[in-house]
């Protein structure tokens, strides 16, 4: 059954955000052969419309105004319903992001429709779209299908793959004026924390440490294999609270939620809660001392032993590996 759906866009520093190429992927999927149409929200973002076609989109609609440079869930809210008004479309696919998780529910209610969260595979059954999302911490999973009104849905970042860039592609990039007004908050400023490397929301590879860092220096050498390996350094609530690192690493279920290609848990003993944040990682390696540590229970692949041995060993043949490439 052909549909038309909608993709909200994702712009950080701008550039497109990976989780927007995955959702032109997911969008495609629950299309199944209808249109889909890139939404992109803020300002001085005409010029991305392009790539967006690229990965998948048919066209694009930009909304621009300098009260959207800056997220708010008032601005962009009356921006996306005008574009659902204009487009009428069948479904919406957002990322299970920051920005997603508040502006999806929001737009939603105001619809009157259901939304579907935390999505990580859509197929077709029945002239139905399924949607399969995570339960209980990640320990099951449920099927879910739309039987009336519009579909909402956001994806898990690094779950559904997006389509390969076909800079061939062509493509309509409108713009559509839209009033914003009676916003309840205005960000002047953003003062963002310095980051180094990829974003742990997206990333394919992660390595993790806990309270068997021991210390704010024993996450050095995890940096550095992340380096190597391409990837994000995370942490769990116990190396959070003790100060070993900033909670904006934080992995788990009061954390982020990652679904790495890689993840690599380095003195972290496996506490349900941090679980929930990475169990469904494609491969997972744990690095501990204790052979008994419940991380082991859900490992692919573990280690016993020293992380401050085991990690600059891993470190040296992973260059080695890279120099031979």
């Amino acid at each position: 059954m052909a549909r038309k759906v909608l993709v909200l866009g994702e712009v950080r520093d701008g550039s497109l955000r990976n989780v927007s190429f995955e959702a032109i992927g997911a969008a495609n999927l629950a299309a199944d052969g209808g249109e889909v149409v890139g939404v992109l929200v803020g300002e001085n973002i005409q010029t991305l419309g392009n790539e967006f076609i690229q990965y998948g989109a048919d066209r694009v609609i930009t909304v621009e105004d300098e009260k959207l440079a800056q997220y708010t869930s008032d601005g962009y809210a009356q921006a996306v319903l005008a574009v659902i008004a204009a487009e009428n479309p069948e479904g919406i696919i957002f990322g299970h992001t920051a920005l997603g998780k508040d502006l999806a529910p929001r737009i939603a209610g105001k619809l009157n429709s259901g939304l579907i969260s935390d999505v990580t595979s859509i197929e077709e059954a029945g002239g139905n779209l399924v949607f399969t999302r995570p339960i209980y911490s990640g320990k099951a999973f449920e099927k879910k299908i739309v039987t009336d009104g519009v579909i909402f849905a956001t994806i898990r970042p690094n779950n559904i793959e997006p389509l390969a860039k076909d800079e061939s592609r062509t493509g309509d990039v409108s713009s559509l004026r839209v009033e914003i007004k009676d916003l309840r908050a205005i960000i002047k400023d953003v003062v963002r924390k310095a980051t180094e490397g990829v974003d742990l929301s997206e990333a394919k590879v992660v390595i993790a440490g806990g309270r068997g860092v021991k210390s704010e220096e024993g996450f050095k050498p995890l940096k550095e294999l992340a380096q190597v390996l391409g990837g994000a350094v995370g942490a769990s609530r116990g190396a959070c609270d003790a100060d070993y690192c900033d909670y904006s690493l934080q992995i788990g279920q009061t954390g982020k939620v990652v679904t790495p290609d890689l993840y690599i848990a380095c003195g972290i003993s496996g506490a349900i809660q941090h679980l929930a944040g990475m169990s469904n990682s494609k491969v997972i390696v744990a690095i501990n001392k204790d052979p008994e540590a419940n991380i082991f229970k859900i490992a692919d692949y573990g280690i016993v032993g020293d992380l401050f041995e085991v990690v600059p060993l891993l470190i040296e043949e992973c260059k080695k590996l890279k120099l031979n490439v």
